[in-house]
């Protein structure tokens, strides 16, 4: 990690919902969350983490805001919050524009060499139509 300054503290990931995010497995159960309200022990097995370790992540995401916690009884329920995960998008939307114009110069410089080799067939093809003197 040679981008990293040894000096620099990093910030907690309970500071903001980008710190939060960062670790792979919240990305994992807030995408498992998107769709619907759900409880621990779904997440659990959808994700196949253990129970503690998800429990760990969602106090993360709580803290931060991007879920909220209903209780059903003794059943704890998980959902996102909306609200909280707009700023992630907006900041992610920021590179949308640089992210479609890379692929649409692979697209294009895709198309010339398929275009580029199929010219080069065709001529060989013609080449070899030809009758010998």
């Amino acid at each position: 990690m040679g981008m990293y300054y040894a000096s620099m503290a990093r910030a907690s990931t309970t500071s903001d919902a980008f710190n939060a995010v960062a670790e792979p497995r919240r990305r994992e159960i807030l995408n498992y969350l998107a769709l619907q309200e759900r409880p621990v022990s779904e997440i659990v097995a959808a994700l196949g983490l253990s129970q503690p370790s998800v429990s760990k992540h969602l106090g993360v995401l709580r803290d931060v805001g991007l879920v909220h916690l209903r209780r059903d009884g003794r059943q704890k329920l998980y959902r996102t919050n909306p609200e909280a995960i707009r700023p992630l998008h907006e900041w992610t939307s920021t590179f949308k524009r640089s992210w479609q114009h890379q692929l649409k110069l692979v697209k294009e410089r895709a198309e010339e060499k398929t275009h580029k080799i199929q010219s080069d067939s065709n001529s060989r093809s013609d080449h070899d139509l030809e009758p010998e003197d």
